[in-house]
């Protein structure tokens, strides 16, 4: 599956999704460069793409409030949410991405409590910024998680560095998230770029 997240201009949505992606992201964390805005309206996409609302240390009641207003499919936990939360959210049949920040340090263990009330885990990489950080990380570091929960790659991915996907062999890996490693300025993405990333990902890997 492919995710274009961090969508935040009217047009730029609409063309991105004529390329139907899977998954579109946005962002309703006001700090982030990607922030979509107090005032956003949500553009007419395809039913086939899975709107995902993307938050950081968020309360409930305001993520549901968002997931409301802009008929979610999923909302993507981007912080340091307790699994109290999750647990919380989910008594609103809520689907559920959570995310880790990856660096050599980040202890897997850490991700268990959370199995039962996530749908997906996104691991990301660690930097001064909630995601969006264009960088990758070590994925090889991936080989410490257990596999119980499928998870989405993100951190920086571009046409460059998804030629290295073979190191995830025998994973659960379930899609790519993208980002900042397709855009032109933040929230703006360069449709080639992401054209170009989806026709690999089909030659190469989603139809293997």
């Amino acid at each position: 599956m492919v995710k274009i997240c961090g969508m935040k201009d009217p047009a730029n949505i609409v063309e991105v999704a004529r390329l139907s992606p899977n998954w579109m992201g946005f962002i309703f964390y006001g700090k982030s460069p990607r922030f979509v805005g107090n005032d956003f309206v949500m553009p007419v996409i395809p039913h086939t793409i899975d709107k995902v609302g993307v938050f950081v240390n968020e309360t409930s009641s305001e993520i549901l409030r968002f997931s409301e207003k802009h008929s979610l499919s999923f909302i993507q936990l981007h912080g340091d949410e307790s699994v109290q939360q999750l647990i919380e959210l989910k008594k609103y049949n809520l689907k559920i991405i959570k995310a880790f920040r990856i660096d050599a340090e980040f202890d897997f263990d850490f991700a268990i409590d959370y199995q039962p009330h996530a749908d997906y885990f996104l691991f990301d990489t660690k930097g001064k910024n909630y995601g969006g950080n264009n960088a990758s990380f070590d994925w090889t570091l991936l080989k410490k998680y257990n596999q119980k929960v499928p998870f989405l790659l993100s951190g920086g991915l571009n046409s460059n560095n998804l030629t290295n996907v073979s190191e995830l062999e025998d994973m659960n890996c379930a899609g790519f998230d993208f980002n900042s490693g397709v855009e032109h300025s933040p929230g703006i993405k360069n449709l080639k770029s992401v054209k170009d990333i989806m026709n690999y990902l089909e030659a190469s890997i989603l139809n293997s």
